[in-house]
């Protein structure tokens, strides 16, 4: 536990324990089909590692494979936690400097703690019935999830959420769990054959979390003017749901892995919001600048992954017109009010644009040059797309086939 003065800022005990405790129960299923289902997601995550590769002409860099995992919801939600704990210990040791050790500091530590606490738990058991599958990228291995050597990077597969899918779209459960693989390996091999790329990210987040305004009192107004924004506080009125545009990662998490259905707009966007998420709008200039980069790169990721499942899928998925038809029909038709409200402020409409403007990229750029020169995007950072390349391909090409290679 991160502590101040004896008190915990987050306490990550109790976030687990309110996720498990509030994760909706998974389908109903017997021991012995339980067993099936993770033994064949592990072959398929096997199988679809070489397509991906086959197909991308991306390799392992040596001393860089990690394993796949097949976890339950609260083993998702372990994992995640251990993530938000590893990447957020930087602004607790900031925290723990601006409050101090005194009386009050420890008290407010210890309120906090708990509350914040709760309220991570609660969105955690939220997400925890809707990924399909994860690249966990930050987390440290532990015994109970083993993760890469260097002490990060592991593919988690959510066994029951799977299930729970294919049950509902009625379609193949076989060919599913290999659709689903394709896509999340297609996340494995990103990292694992482009080894820099996990270290860029993390500095980027650490350079989000280093402009963080630590003062509560701020940071609370900021965070009432958001609330107020969204719930049309400012202008005395209530907006109907949208049901315009197209929806929606955090996360490292996918097309199949967020479950689809969420409309932009559970309220319609006004001045205020600009169509923003809750997050958006606690943001610093300088935070939102980062978020631009770190947004172009989920895209590409999403996106490239997006685009890889549907040129490997036609060839080994027999199955896979239906699935993505039903999939696609699934993720239009919507969710409840409460839903889409949560999405919107999770953000999590902004993910389904991200597979959406990234495969484009994707697909334009290899339409362009091939698959070996859009693999010229994997040399370094500088090599990247920006916000503004991701929705212009054609300027990326510019940029990265013009010049000399890095």
């Amino acid at each position: 536990m991160t502590s101040i003065g004896g008190a915990e800022m987050v306490d990550w005990k109790l976030a687990v324990a309110t996720a498990s405790r509030l994760a909706r129960p998974g389908p109903e299923i017997s021991r012995e089909e339980a067993r099936e289902v993770v033994a064949e997601l592990r072959g398929h995550a096997v199988a679809a590692e070489e397509h991906v590769r086959a197909f991308t002409g991306m390799t392992t860099a040596a001393g860089h494979d990690t394993p796949v995992l097949v976890v339950d919801r609260p083993g998702w939600v372990e994992a995640n936690v251990a993530g938000f704990r590893s990447l957020l210990k930087p602004l607790m040791t900031k925290m723990r400097a601006r409050r101090g050790n005194g009386p009050g500091g420890m008290i407010a530590g210890a309120v906090g703690g708990k509350v914040t606490g709760v309220e991570l738990g609660v969105l955690l058991s939220f997400l925890s019935s809707r990924v399909l599958g994860q690249y966990e990228t930050f987390a440290p291995a532990t015994r109970e999830l083993p993760g890469a050597p260097d002490g990060g990077g592991r593919l988690l597969l959510v066994a029951p959420n799977i299930v729970h899918v294919e049950r509902e779209l009625g379609v193949d459960p076989h060919d599913f769990r290999l659709w689903v693989c394709l896509h999340e390996e297609t996340h494995r091999t990103q990292f694992t054959a482009v080894p820099w790329l996990r270290d860029h990210l993390e500095a980027e987040i650490q350079a989000f979390l280093a402009e963080t305004d630590v003062d509560a009192g701020t940071l609370l107004e900021r965070l009432s003017d958001a609330v107020q924004a969204f719930t049309g506080g400012r202008r005395g009125e209530s907006a109907e749901p949208g049901a315009t545009g197209t929806a929606t990662a955090t996360d490292t998490t996918t097309a199949p892995e967020t479950e689809p259905g969420a409309h932009p707009g559970a309220h319609a966007p006004d001045q205020d919001t600009d169509g923003r998420s809750l997050v958006d709008l606690v943001q610093t200039p300088a935070q939102r600048e980062i978020l631009a980069r770190v947004t172009a790169v989920m895209s590409l990721l999403e996106g490239h992954a997006d685009y890889v499942m549907d040129g490997v899928g036609p060839q080994i998925v027999p199955s896979v017109v239906e699935i993505r038809e039903k999939f696609q029909r699934r993720r239009a038709a919507g969710a409840n009010r409460l839903d889409q409200i949560l999405r919107r402020l999770l953000g999590l409409d902004a993910k389904l644009r991200q597979y959406r403007d990234g495969e484009r990229f994707v697909r334009a750029v290899v339409e362009e040059v091939g698959m070996e020169g859009f693999n010229r995007v994997w040399t370094s950072p500088n090599t990247l797309p920006t916000a503004a390349e991701i929705t212009h391909p054609s300027e990326w090409i510019a940029r990265v086939h013009r010049s000399p290679e890095p």
